[in-house]
């Protein structure tokens, strides 16, 4: 069945409002439409799905026109299931064009995005004609992802900044994404590779491989706002998020996906999976802070405003605004810290709501304890004594700040 051309923008508002009144009918968290990249050797294979434009709790009106283009096109979507993934066609194009008639003349720049992807997609299949490479996607359940598609479309939510960072499932996206070789922006079945190697390289036409790996790099597929900085494309991985002001510099840092920074950040060290780094942070040169997955006993490690982590430093704990891990030494969960009992005055007093177990009136210089006992509070630095090699937290007294014109 086509739909009537709609003839104005008051029409067409009343039109998606009734749509999604209809029964049964959930808005979806998320939306789009892909062009994905399939398997050379198994085309069911899906490798890889590149969103122009990501809906993300908006546009709701955008997502009842789509479900009503592709409904009229004889496609039933089950809302029962936590996501919905088909393959565009040209009745759905023709559809979607005639309910969006009165935004086609005027949907240019950041106007109407969506009506955008379906003029180029209704020029491609007129050009070049329509293949299965094109993939509409609908996430009504923040549940594990089912699909590729739907794996691609949160990674894109949480790198373009529209979901926090830690706010999505991911579940079992490793077994989703197919591990691949990719050349440039395409990639390329392992599979297919070693059944051509001979022809391919007899031939001089082996591809230039970058790496081989289940996730793209950020840049593949995400423009940076103008004042971030990655000077090395294969230091942040897609899923990661970055904040205006960030610089990512090469050498030993990384960035992993569902990871990143929530203001102007230095990073020169490793930010693990689950870590969020805050505003005026420093992670200096080498600098590790351990993901979910590498020694926090699944514990996402949070790094406060203004802190600065020291070049090849190893931190495993939450920290607050304003803290110091020195060069060279390891804060993990079971670390045993010294605090003096004039430091645990001194951090008490800028941590009024921390309470400290022990019996402060007892007659001692200080107190043991683990350093999980200190997660999340602020200004202190840890380090070592290079005499006894005790390892020490005290109440710090430099300001960390960040070189402005870097940021």
């Amino acid at each position: 069945m086509v739909i009537k051309p709609i003839e104005s923008v008051k029409k067409f508002e009343s039109f998606t409002q009734e749509i999604q009144k209809s029964e049964g009918y959930r808005k979806p968290i998320g939306f789009g439409i892909a062009r994905v990249d399939r398997g050379q050797l198994n085309p069911n294979k899906i490798l890889q799905a590149t969103y122009p434009v990501v809906n993300w709790k908006e546009n709701y009106e955008s997502a009842a026109a789509f479900i009503a283009a592709l409904q009229k096109s004889g496609v039933e979507i089950d809302f029962s299931k936590s996501e919905f993934v088909c393959d565009v066609k040209k009745k759905f194009i023709k559809n979607a064009l005639n309910i969006f008639c009165p935004y086609v003349e005027n949907a240019f720049g950041d106007n109407h995005k969506n009506v955008q992807v379906i003029k180029n997609l209704n020029q491609i299949a007129k050009t070049e004609g329509l293949t299965d490479n094109f993939r509409i996607t609908f996430i009504f359940d923040d549940k594990p992802p089912q699909s590729v598609e739907s794996a691609y479309l949160k990674l894109y939510a949480l790198s373009l900044g529209k979901a926090p960072l830690r706010s999505l499932n991911l579940t079992n996206i490793f077994g989703l994404l197919e591990n691949a070789a990719w050349s440039i922006n395409v990639p390329i079945e392992l599979e297919w590779l070693r059944a051509n190697e001979i022809e391919l390289k007899l031939n001089g036409a082996y591809p230039y491989i970058n790496f081989v790996d289940k996730f793209p790099r950020f840049l593949q597929h995400i423009i940076p706002t103008d004042k971030v900085r990655i000077l090395d494309a294969s230091k942040v991985r897609m899923g990661a998020q970055l904040a205006e002001g960030t610089a990512v510099m090469p050498g030993a840092s990384y960035i992993n996906f569902n990871s990143g920074t929530t203001g102007a950040v230095m990073v020169e060290g490793r930010v693990s999976s689950s870590v969020t780094v805050g505003e005026g942070s420093d992670i200096g040169g080498g600098a590790s802070i351990l993901g979910v997955l590498s020694g926090t006993n699944g514990n996402p490690v949070s790094i406060g405003k203004n802190t600065l982590l020291g070049a090849n430093s190893v931190t495993g704990i939450p920290l607050g605004d304003g803290c110091i891990v020195d060069a060279g030494i390891s804060v993990l969960e079971g670390t045993k810290v010294f605090i003096a009992k004039e430091h645990l005055n001194l951090i008490l007093e800028i941590n009024p709501k921390f309470k400290f177990k022990y019996n402060q009136s007892d007659d001692v210089k200080g107190y043991v304890i683990k350093a999980i006992e200190l997660s999340g509070l602020n200004g202190i630095h840890f380090r070592r004594d290079s005499q006894t090699g005790k390892m020490l937290a005290v109440r710090s007294n430099r300001k960390v700040v960040l070189n402005a014109d870097l940021h």
